[in-house]
């Protein structure tokens, strides 16, 4: 599969939030109040995006997207780096095209946030969570929480520093 790797380009933010959607609404039955949260705090972090600390990569494929990831380092909070909006498309599955992204987002983390990492999710999504745990994240805490409405439990992921960073992975 021939991926090209990008930063933004226009229509990226609408493809993401539509890749996003394609999945979680037949998956999880997401809807409407996921949507504009989603398309609410993406938009709110391309525009505050500092190219020197944050990662807005997209991938494409014939000219579609075959996935994102996010890292919000300069608004990530004192927890460390916020990985977000990671999502491969059902045609890239498989493929390693998650493995890659992950890959670049968690050096990028590493190169210029020098600190630990988290992102949320929620249970039920288990190989996603088998990519993050290979990746050194360990699941900190769990709620009935659901700040997406779609009535699910979520998870809390922490990845520390690297050891070379002075963290212990």
């Amino acid at each position: 599969m021939s991926v090209v790797f990008a930063g933004y380009r226009p229509g990226a933010l609408a493809s993401v939030v539509g890749l996003h959607m394609e999945y979680y609404a037949r998956e999880w039955d997401f809807g409407l109040a996921f949507e504009t949260k989603l398309a609410s705090e993406l938009a709110e972090f391309l525009t505050r995006f500092d190219p020197e600390r944050d990662l807005f990569l997209t991938a494409w494929r014939r000219g579609a997207l075959a996935g994102c990831i996010t890292m919000d380092v300069s608004g990530g909070g004192i927890a460390g780096a916020h990985l977000r909006w990671f999502m491969v498309a059902d045609s890239a599955r498989g493929s390693g095209l998650g493995k890659q992204l992950m890959a670049r987002a968690i050096s990028h983390a590493d190169s210029v946030a020098a600190g630990p990492v988290w992102l949320t999710t929620f249970a039920g999504l288990d190989v996603a969570r088998a990519l993050y745990e290979r990746f050194g994240f360990r699941l900190e805490s769990e709620a009935d929480a659901d700040q997406w409405g779609g009535g699910v439990r979520e998870q809390v992921f922490e990845r520390p520093a690297p050891s070379f960073l002075g963290g212990d992975i």
